[in-house]
């Protein structure tokens, strides 16, 4: 395996993109050629980034689908909801790979897009072609493929912790609950009146009440595991701190199975997978112990005097919820290790 790939970040000013930056420095087979921001085109990338000093000496490139082809052979799209819309065709006709970390060819629906993200959907062609890249239930229709779209960060921690359940029959899908909460992070790096620090810090709130955008997307990939139509009622949460998200999930135990046989089947379930790691009877996740890394880890309860299930599934939101996943999805897509340049051990403390 001595294949050297040549990226390109469209986005390399937002959060999302310069984790991509941090991560594919050590990737063994990929090297970033060109850094691309159009809002702030022409300047370094470590003028708006020190930490990057000495790192990354790159000017960023405007978006130029020709000239990306020039430098790159797949491009990553970490950019806000509607541009990859308009982008990808271009980018796809070029003959690169893509992969889209942003929500626009998540959703099979023009009509569930327009509804939910309130822009224009893309067309019907580039929905169709896209893979879902959940990593874990759908990499071996990833394999060899040229456009993936990444999932998000919410339904990526709150599907890892369901769809084994979802898939045996071991919960009443009509009870299914996620409570989840996230780092600010996710939120990008745009100022705003939610995420600025006087009204976050020492503050714990919900908000997108039964109207966050990636409702459609959970109960998509929920209904495909399930074969019937899932619903769900999926709340999110602001949590002051800076990376990670929990997905704390509800549901009603079918069969009378136990903890044990939760730890089981999940066990089975991801046997192979090495970024999903099932804790023991009594042990649940908290953030902190995937921070910086591509990890899912998910525990579970079962209550036997109510006979619900809980399970708690954590990720780093910017790792296996955004930039990990989607180099996790382009060593898939070359027929890598799908681990390769991503053995990072959690940051701890």
């Amino acid at each position: 395996m001595n294949q050297t790939v040549k990226a390109a970040i469209i986005g390399s000013t937002g959060y999302g993109g310069v984790e991509l930056i941090r991560l594919l420095a050590s990737h063994p087979q990929v090297e970033v050629t060109s850094v691309i921001s159009s809002s702030t085109a022409g300047a370094p990338i470590a003028e708006g980034y020190p930490h990057l000093t000495e790192i990354r000496t790159d000017i960023l490139d405007d978006v130029d689908p020709a000239l990306i082809r020039s430098k790159a052979d797949v491009v990553f799209l970490a950019t806000p909801p509607g541009i990859a819309t308009k982008l990808i065709p271009s980018l796809l006709a070029e003959g690169l790979k893509v992969i889209d970390i942003s929500g626009d060819h998540r959703l099979k629906s023009r009509s569930e897009y327009e509804t939910w993200y309130k822009k224009e959907p893309a067309e019907q062609q580039y929905l169709d072609q896209a893979v879902y890249g959940l990593s874990e239930v759908y990499g071996e229709s990833v394999r060899g493929i040229d456009f993936v779209s990444n999932p998000g960060c919410f339904p990526t921690s709150a599907l890892l912790g369901l769809i084994p359940a979802v898939k045996a029959g071991f919960i009443d899908l009509s009870t299914i609950i996620i409570d989840a909460k996230s780092g600010v992070s996710g939120a990008g790096r745009g100022a705003s009146l939610g995420t600025h620090y006087s009204e976050l810090n020492e503050n714990f709130k919900a908000y997108k009440i039964n109207k966050h955008q990636h409702i459609p997307e959970i109960e998509q990939v929920l209904s495909d595991v399930a074969g019937q139509k899932v619903l769900t009622t999926f709340t999110t949460h602001l949590v002051p701190m800076t990376r990670g998200i929990m997905s704390t999930i509800y549901a009603t135990v079918q069969g009378g199975h136990g903890t044990e046989d939760f730890i089981s089947l999940y066990r089975n379930y991801y046997e192979g997978r090495k970024f999903v790691r099932v804790r023991g009877n009594g042990i649940w996740p908290s953030t902190k112990e995937v921070s910086g890394s591509n990890y899912c880890d998910i525990g579970f309860s079962v209550d036997e005097r109510t006979g619900r299930v809980t399970i708690i599934s954590v990720i780093d939101n910017l790792v296996k919820g955004a930039a990990g996943q989607a180099i996790q999805n382009l060593n898939l897509m070359m027929g890598w290790d799908e681990t390769l340049g991503l053995n990072f051990v959690p940051m701890y403390p």
